[in-house]
């Protein structure tokens, strides 16, 4: 059940991308003749008056399909609500109505989420630092490390000691941040040395003793973790809408700067979180590993993957909508299009590669989940 409903959830985002081109496409008049979730052989096909609505096999993707090239269409080349025919600022819309589209749904999945399950608020700091997330293919990943680990000791370096009540007093959180900072600060000080951790591992309840060493990667050493203070949260119910519309807000923003932060290392430093890069059946693992934890952590991944599905399609790469949107740009600088033979063959090319890159890193992902080591 938690692969099916991870599945369902990236079929969502997906199904809620492709809406916003096809919205924006009719809104404005302009001919749709189809919209398909998914790719593969056709499970489910409906013909409306104008549009094919299809589902299909494999929810990994989908289309919205316009008739200006078709040689069965039954509008002549000048119509003028052919997509193609319509002025920039229209064919602008449409090409970044689906990013739109994504960016709004994460927000509003957030709402829901406050106005369901409550405002998290930190109750106590627990004892250790708490390693969010382990990154595949990293020294931490590699000796043993798994996320929601808890590191008690570094070295010489006590964590065990931070157990704080809330109580009115926010030195919980000066201790938190001091821990985080020292335990980085070591991590960065001991390129290619073996540091000794003493880790409990919250399903087991056990105490490892686990030794990682820190490798350089691009301008700093780290060890590929996330890391976080191993405080107990709570959840109480909103005060207000207001209340829920502003933590919101934050949360939604923390996620946006979450996405550009890990664009912005992949894009500087490319060689070393290459590795890093999950496909369709990675995001599928993480969120079935999710839903096994709670709704709370499963909602806030349906948020963080459509705001990442938004930021990556809005990467100026053939195929991409950024790649069409690109093509706008230069249309408006240039004062004319650039000859179709020409966008079609970069287009072309864009697809082919990322079609090959997400068969690429399907087989990554697979092979890590059979071998055990994602």
């Amino acid at each position: 059940m938690p692969i099916l409903l991870s599945i369902a959830i990236l079929a969502l985002l997906i199904l809620v991308h492709e809406a916003g081109h096809f919205a924006a496409a009719k809104l404005q008049g302009i001919h749709v003749n189809r919209f398909s979730l998914g790719f593969g052989p056709v499970l489910w096909r409906y013909q409306g008056k104008e549009t094919e609505y299809a589902i299909r096999a494999l929810p990994l993707g989908g289309y919205v399909g316009f008739p200006d090239d078709d040689e069965r269409s039954p509008y002549p080349p000048d119509d003028p609500n052919l997509l193609k025919n319509r002025p920039l600022a229209d064919r602008l819309v449409v090409m970044s109505a689906g990013v739109l589209a994504n960016l709004a749904f994460a927000y509003l999945v957030l709402v829901l989420m406050f106005a369901l399950l409550g405002i998290p608020s930190v109750t106590r700091i627990q004892p250790g630092i708490l390693i969010a997330q382990v990154m595949p293919g990293s020294p931490a990943e590699r000796a043993g490390l798994q996320a929601e680990d808890v590191v008690l000791r570094a070295a010489d370096h006590d964590y065990s000691d931070l157990a704080v009540r809330v109580s009115g007093t926010e030195s919980f959180a000066a201790s938190a941040l001091a821990a985080l900072n020292d335990f980085q600060t070591l991590i960065r000080s001991s390129e290619n040395q073996p540091v000794p951790l003493q880790v409990r591992r919250r399903e087991k309840e056990a105490l490892l003793e686990i030794t990682v060493i820190p490798e350089r990667q691009g301008e700093k050493v780290a060890i590929g973790v996330s890391l976080a203070p191993n405080q107990e949260v709570n959840l109480r119910p909103a005060q207000n809408l207001g209340e829920i519309l502003t933590e919101a807000g934050n949360a939604y923003q923390r996620l946006v700067m979450m996405n550009l932060t890990g664009l912005q290392e992949l894009l500087r430093n490319f060689q070393n979180t290459a590795t890093q890069i999950s496909g369709p059946v990675g995001i599928v693992k993480i969120g079935a590993d999710l839903a096994r934890d709670d709704v709370a952590s499963l909602l806030n991944f349906t948020a963080l993957i459509s705001i990442n599905l938004a930021v990556l399609n809005l990467l100026p790469l053939p195929g991409l909508d950024g790649g069409h949107i690109a093509f706008l740009i230069l249309e408006a600088i240039r004062g004319k299009r650039l000859p179709k033979e020409v966008e079609e063959r970069v287009m072309q090319t864009g697809l082919a590669l990322l079609l090959g890159l997400g068969v690429f890193l399907i087989f990554k992902d697979t092979l890590a989940i059979v071998t055990g080591s994602g």
